[in-house]
């Protein structure tokens, strides 16, 4: 009994152990198994395919994964031709759909060895595309294709495996360093502030009591141009009343008018002379003058308060009820169009004002960055002194407000600096820090990235120097590290783990 127990362990250890190599040929066919990887991108699409090597006569699987730019999300519909061309032969498979989302598979059998390409025509909803792959190798023999698989090897030190059905699922990308000027950048805090052209005081023009339309006048409220917002009555003031001023400007309107309805009837009969007619016209005109005005800014009941602009409440200077005198501030009106930016830097950067060709803005509770272009923004003006009570130097920048902004508020401000120095920059998304060092993940292959410590220089708060640590040609994460490393640490506690297509 017990000699058959480990007769049937000794199978099962043969077994696991032919899954792990994954090898069921004899060496003269090891072609079926050796893989390649191939990575092309253009201006729509990422391709990384994984495909047995090549050799004429026998059948070769393209596992292709298609990924959309700029976002990196997976092809998810379309048909699909892959052409092997070489010496003027073609070969070719067409795919109505994929396999799974992002991910065709094909199978070509090369009818010819020698140099190559792989073309990979694509037609969905939105045009129809191209991606080309421009080096293939189609093999001769066996013999070949069994020394180039001996002699791959790639390296994993400090790497991670992070599949494109992984990356298809989070906020991923990548894309190289950028090599641009980057001058010195000066940071500071900035207060937001409506800015002077953008609110609008209405006022009391008469003495008198407050009162309300109605409950919706609160601050925030948005408000429409000539809206009625409340009237000042002065039914109840013995002197300077609104109310007696208006009716006494009624009937002498009335009176004026009908003085001179008769007057025309008497001058076409000759009783009255032109001068009297004269003077019942000015008299109804004047009075008609005085009227109207008291008319559109008065009732019986007292002044009327019109809102003179569009825009929402921003402050309320007075109580229903309250007693007002003319000229007295009653409610301010914001349009919150433009924002006014105030800030201070130190004088140690004086010399660098006159330089100041842009700035990034970053809302400290949301931590966005916006540049001043994609606000529409300008810098006003620097202070050229200091004072006693503040030895800073103020700055001014307009923005519009793109309704993410609220005055009062602050936010970071980044001073950029005109220069001719060129420097590698990547996105501020693209970095990692631990303990005071700053990491990125340079990409091997799509599905393949290397852990590896940056030196950074300035930011300008959307995008940092890098001193060294990468080349212009490496394609780094620039969204989604922390997925990456993430999935670094799966793979640590499980090191089996990874995925088959």
């Amino acid at each position: 009994m017990k000699a058959k127990i480990i007769i049937i362990s000794i199978i099962s250890l043969f077994i696991i152990s032919c899954n792990n190599n994954h090898t069921h040929e004899p060496a003269t066919e090891t072609h079926e198994h050796s893989k390649i990887q191939f990575t092309t991108y253009n201006s729509d699409f990422e391709l990384f395919a994984e495909a047995d090597n090549f050799l004429i006569g026998h059948t070769a699987n393209i596992l292709a994964h298609f990924s959309t730019l700029p976002d990196f999300n997976a092809l998810e519909s379309g048909s699909i031709t892959v052409r092997l061309v070489v010496n003027g032969k073609e070969t070719k498979q067409t795919l109505e759909e994929p396999s799974r989302k992002g991910i065709y598979s094909f199978n070509i059998k090369p009818e010819t060895s020698g140099n190559g390409k792989l073309i990979f025509d694509i037609k969905n909803k939105k045009g129809v595309f191209q991606v080309l792959v421009p080096e293939i190798i189609v093999y001769s023999t066996s013999k070949e294709v069994h020394d180039v698989a001996h002699n791959e090897d790639v390296s994993n030190t400090n790497t991670v495996s992070f599949t494109k059905e992984q990356s298809w699922k989070v906020n991923f990308s990548t894309e190289k360093p950028r090599t641009e000027p980057f001058g010195k950048v000066i940071k500071t805090i900035a207060q937001i502030q409506s800015a002077i052209n953008d609110e609008t005081f209405i006022t009391a023009n008469t003495n008198g009591i407050i009162q309300l339309y109605d409950n919706s006048i609160l601050e925030g409220k948005d408000i429409a141009k000539g809206q009625y917002l409340f009237s000042i009555s002065g039914t109840k003031l013995a002197d300077n009343n609104s109310s007696v001023r208006f009716l006494e400007a009624q009937n002498n309107y009335k009176k004026a008018k009908a003085d001179y309805k008769r007057m025309k009837e008497l001058a076409k009969d000759k009783i009255i002379s032109e001068k009297e007619l004269l003077n019942a016209k000015n008299e109804f005109e004047n009075s008609k003058i005085i009227f109207n005005n008291l008319n559109d800014n008065f009732s019986a009941s007292g002044q009327k308060i019109n809102s003179t602009t569009n825009g929402f409440v921003k402050q309320i200077f007075v109580k229903n009820g309250q007693y007002v005198e003319a000229g007295q501030n009653l409610l301010l009106i914001s349009q919150n169009k433009n924002l006014l930016l105030r800030a201070d830097i130190q004088q140690k950067n004086v010399a660098d004002l006159a330089s100041i060709k842009s700035a990034v803005i970053r809302q400290l509770q949301s931590n966005k960055s916006y540049t001043l272009d994609e606000l529409n923004g300008k810098i006003l003006s620097y202070g050229r002194s200091t004072n006693s009570d503040n030895y800073l130097i103020p700055i001014s920048l307009q923005i519009d407000n793109n309704k993410s902004f609220i005055p009062g508020g602050f936010v970071e401000l980044y001073l950029q600096t005109q220069s001719n120095m060129q420097a590698l920059t990547l996105p501020n998304s693209s970095f990692l820090e631990q303990q005071g060092n700053f990491f990125v993940y340079v990409q091997i292959n799509p599905e393949l990235f290397e852990k590896r410590q940056v030196i950074i220089g300035a930011t300008d708060g959307i995008k940092t120097e890098i001193i060294s640590g990468i080349k212009a040609s490496e394609r780094v994460v620039s969204k989604g590290a922390i997925f990456v490393k993430l999935a670094q640490g799966a793979a640590a506690l499980d090191p089996h783990s990874g995925h088959v297509h």
